[in-house]
């Protein structure tokens, strides 16, 4: 027996929230300094947007102003944001990796967009429960082989009257858990803190997959922890194509200042084999999925891969 859950939040959930506001404050430097380099933290809730990092631009967008069309005027924004490190820059200016790290791709047959399917299952009644509420919520799938066995969702601002229906139109399980702690009405920034990267497994496969451990929003193309997971991805969606497989793993790892990966490793139904074929340098990686074309907000929204970005 092969027991499996996944979850996913809305874009209205106080992390995804600080995710799309330090994609968004990453889109408005890029659009006037596309060699922008920004790494950004965001951290919100009850009243109070802490923005911090680092970002070497030419650019000087009115971040505040961004961020209340984002969450309205009735926060207090604070925003320390400096100059990259000059020991760090003297390693990304010769074309190296801004950071170490190690990044997972992967892919499957399971589903059309190569997802898991327990991840692809709960994304979708998420979106599609949001059109209707669109709203702070969660929702979670739990797969008993191949046989749906339990559903939860909570969402503001919703009547258990009318969502249990809803769910039901959307997805047939053994199990509803709707509203479980009761209806809510306070949710958002008004009920709890967010943080920036902190649905790192939301963002990449579901839990039964593993992760590097970097997280993506806030971050330009040098931080391979965004640019080389995205690569892996694409590596992985070709190569499951290619060998007609039925999943693929790809690693990859970086030592800062470095160009090249110190690990390209790629699983093929459980066969290892080198990746090869590919130029894996930060530079290269954005020229090959022309990521100077990328709106990064977009990204933050319902998961980074599985959504026809152009590494799937």
């Amino acid at each position: 027996m092969s027991i499996k859950t996944a979850e996913f939040v809305s874009p209205k959930h106080p992390d995804k929230m600080c995710d799309f506001i330090a994609d968004s404050i990453l889109d408005a430097f890029l659009e006037l300094d596309k060699d922008s380099r920004v790494a950004v933290e965001v951290m919100g809730g009850h009243g109070l947007i802490n923005v911090n990092g680092e970002v070497t631009s030419n650019a000087s967008p009115d971040i505040e102003s961004l961020i209340k069309k984002i969450v309205g005027n009735n926060f207090e924004i604070k925003i320390n944001l400096v100059k990259q490190s000059s020991e760090i820059a003297k390693g990304v200016d010769t074309g190296g990796a801004g950071d170490q790290g190690i990044m997972k791709g992967y892919a499957t047959n399971e589903t059309e967009n190569m997802m898991p399917r327990e991840y692809d299952l709960a994304r979708d009644l998420c979106q599609k429960v949001y059109e209707k509420y669109p709203y702070d919520g969660k929702v979670q799938v739990t797969l008993e082989d191949e046989k749906i066995k339990t559903v939860v969702v909570s969402f503001q601002n919703s009547k258990n009257v009318d969502l249990l229906p809803l769910v039901k139109s959307i997805i047939i399980a053994d199990e509803y858990l709707i509203n479980p702690a009761g209806e809510w009405t306070q949710g958002g920034f008004d009920s709890d803190t967010g943080l920036s990267g902190r649905k790192l497994v939301i963002d990449n496969y579901g839990p039964e997959i593993p992760i590097g451990g970097g997280s993506f929003s806030g971050k330009d193309y040098t931080k391979v922890d965004r640019s080389g997971a995205y690569m892996a991805r694409k590596i992985a969606v070709g190569l499951l194509k290619k060998n007609n497989a039925n999943e693929i793993f790809v690693k990859l790892a970086y030592a800062i200042g470095k160009s090249e990966p110190v690990m390209a490793v790629a699983v093929v139904d459980s066969k290892e084999e080198q990746v090869e074929g590919y130029d894996l340098s930060p530079s290269g990686i954005r020229e090959f999925l022309k990521l100077d074309k990328v709106k990064f907000a977009e990204t933050a929204l319902w998961g980074h891969h599985g959504n026809n970005f152009n590494w799937d």
